[in-house]
């Protein structure tokens, strides 16, 4: 998808597309924006397998976030992923404020002092985000979770980068590559959280962190014109 006529957020080298941190603000407010659209829907699909609050636990966590980004937009990607992460932590409760915040403080770790993000700069960082998810909540590709779309995005955008392709491209396959992965949450057995308590009967359920998690990359590809 091109990007002529849109406002993207993108800084034009002659050959690379980086993203600026005002795209990268305006990726949290879209993420922010999705998760209030979706509260419902993610909340029906907590009340299936879990504790039926992952939607209105996000959507309280991101409209702090929301507040607080004002006092901080004008500081380096890192600064204001890292804020984002322990405003999380802070105010979602449940597993998914720890994670979330996790994905974002460690994002903000390998973002540390940087005013725009190449693809593959883009890359590390979500690479470091997803490990943080992965160690934080002890899960595996195949569990039933939020890894179940992380891993398959952070896998797209690295194959993309070792590809050459470009940022739009690798974000919009890195987007097919997280729905995919959420809906194949669906014929699973969940193996972590209260889900897994269920045992075969959490088969049949989409998995809400794993469609959260497809919000947030679809997000990225939508802000920064990547999506087809």
């Amino acid at each position: 998808m091109g990007c002529a006529g849109k406002n993207t957020g993108f800084a034009l080298g002659d050959i690379n597309m980086a993203i600026s941190r005002d795209a990268f603000v305006r990726w949290i407010q879209a993420f922010a924006a999705a998760i209030a659209g979706h509260k419902d829907y993610l909340t029906e699909l907590d009340s299936a397998i879990g504790d039926a609050d992952h939607g209105i636990n996000l959507d309280r966590g991101f409209q702090a976030v929301l507040t607080k980004l004002p006092a901080i937009q004008d500081q380096d990607i890192g600064t204001i992923a890292k804020s984002v992460g322990m405003g999380l932590i802070s105010t979602v409760g449940g597993a998914s404020g720890p994670l979330y915040g996790t994905l974002f403080l460690q994002i903000g770790l390998s973002a540390a002092g940087k005013v725009e993000l190449g693809l593959a700069e883009w890359a590390a960082a979500f690479a470091s985000g997803v490990e943080g998810v992965i160690r934080r909540g002890k899960a595996s590709l195949g569990d039933k979770t939020m890894v179940d779309s992380l891993l398959p995005a952070q896998e797209a955008l690295q194959a993309a980068v070792s590809a050459g392709s470009s940022l739009p491209e690798a974000l919009g396959a890195a987007e097919k590559a997280a729905y995919e992965g959420m809906l194949r949450t669906v014929p699973m057995i969940a193996k972590k959280g209260r889900a897994s308590y269920l045992g075969e009967r959490s088969i049949g359920a989409q998995d809400p962190g794993a469609t959260s998690a497809y919000l947030l990359v679809k997000t990225a590809a939508d802000t920064w014109g990547g999506a087809s």
